[in-house]
């Protein structure tokens, strides 16, 4: 989010637009009021060159603005979508899948890890890919925004095999209350054969899935929450893209990693996620990307070290189309330090928790480096202790 001082009708459109995604909150009441995204960017640092501060009015919200060459140069297509847009230059999902493997090998292993949940999961594309890699697997994914998991549908779950539809299970909600989400409905798909029913309050046995079968739609209205399947028990659950950064009490993120154990298969399971850290993010930073069609924007506001509280937006300037979608992304992150994660995951019930970290390019020295650049084949180190540097990424690995 921007500065105040923003177009009224602009700010009706985003409020009504909220309110018909019947968005949420991970945080108190007081803060209620501030933005959250579907998902945030995974291994930033290693995606983004510093930039030159640009003299530019920031209006609060989503904002498509035209350069001043935009007459001479109209509009050849269409705008693309801002998810379509992050997944390009901020997801990484085959290697996270790679690195969910081997830690579930190295630290349950005796078996092959086939039921896969994605908290925080906007657009599941990791799901997507989790589900291409092996036709045996099975996807949970749960978000609090529904226009990103309805763009899933259109857009990522196409891409997978026929019987994608009946291994991925989308859930709109929250992460701490993840069995109160409901079920976000396919237009076409066989019914799910991986959830199995469970009783009702009344005694009698829930529905399938809601289902479209040769045209004739089936449903079952009183059938839409979470806790009324029994679903496989997870191998792995995973937060990614720093998404527990969006919970800003220690309270919060105590009863999200309870919720994710408690999802865990009995017989040993994992759960990952990803953070950030060093001193370039613990200050005032613009970092960017430039990709072959628009370059993507990272936006670190100012540090409160006593909240340990920032402010990031995100923004793509979209080189053919001479636009740029200004706040695509806008959040507020409570910065968690690795011990802080510990002593939480400790306290929810994991036997142990692992550190994988790898350093991140130095923010200063970083000045024109096309798309992803060598940075992706950086690897993660298993690490006991490790020196602050001025940016660093970590995997860390609470185990069941």
């Amino acid at each position: 989010m921007g500065k105040h001082g923003k177009k009224q009708k602009h700010k009706h459109q985003h409020q009504h637009q909220h309110q018909r995604r019947g968005r949420a909150s991970y945080i108190s009441e007081e803060e209620q009021e501030q933005e959250y995204p579907v998902s945030l960017p995974s291994s930033l640092a290693s995606k983004l060159t510093l930039s030159d501060k640009e003299n530019e009015s920031e209006d609060e919200g989503e904002k498509i603005e035209e350069d001043d060459e935009s007459d001479k140069n109209p509009l050849t297509s269409d705008i693309p979508s801002k998810f379509l847009l992050y997944q390009q230059s901020v997801q990484s999902p085959k290697g996270d899948i790679s690195y969910l493997q081997k830690f579930f090998l190295m630290y349950v292993g005796g078996r092959v890890p086939l039921h896969l949940q994605e908290d925080f999961c906007g657009t599941a594309l990791l799901s997507a890919e989790w589900l291409c890699s092996d036709p045996r697997r099975t996807a949970v994914g749960l978000d609090l925004d529904i226009e990103a998991l309805d763009w899933c549908i259109e857009n990522n779950v196409n891409k997978i095999r026929a019987d994608g539809y009946s291994r991925l299970s989308l859930f709109h909600g929250n992460v701490l209350q993840p069995l109160e989400a409901t079920l976000v409905k396919f237009e076409c798909q066989d019914p799910i054969p991986d959830i199995t029913p469970k009783d009702n309050e009344d005694g009698i046995d829930a529905l399938p899935l809601d289902s479209t079968l040769q045209g004739s739609p089936i449903t079952f209205p009183k059938v839409k929450f979470m806790k009324d399947y029994q679903l496989p028990a997870r191998d792995i659950v995973c937060a990614f893209n720093y998404s527990c950064c969006c919970l800003h009490t220690r309270q919060e993120l105590v009863l999200y990693f309870k919720h994710a154990l408690n999802a865990l298969n009995r017989k040993g399971g994992i759960f990952v996620m990803d953070l950030y850290g060093g001193t370039s993010s613990e200050c005032e930073l613009r970092l960017q990307r430039r990709f072959p069609n628009f370059t993507y924007v990272w936006e670190q506001a100012g540090f409160d070290i006593i909240q340990r509280k920032t402010r990031i937006s995100l923004h793509f300037n979209l080189t053919k189309q001479h636009k740029k979608l200004r706040h695509a992304f806008s959040y507020s992150w409570r910065l968690w330090s690795l011990p802080e994660v510990k002593d939480c995951l400790e306290d929810a019930g994991f036997r142990s928790v692992h550190f994988w970290i790898r350093r991140m390019p130095d923010s200063e020295e970083i000045r024109s480096v096309e798309g992803f650049g060598d940075s992706r084949d950086t690897k993660y180190e298993d690490v006991a202790s490790f020196q602050q540097r001025d940016s660093w990424n970590a995997y860390i690995v609470g185990v069941a």
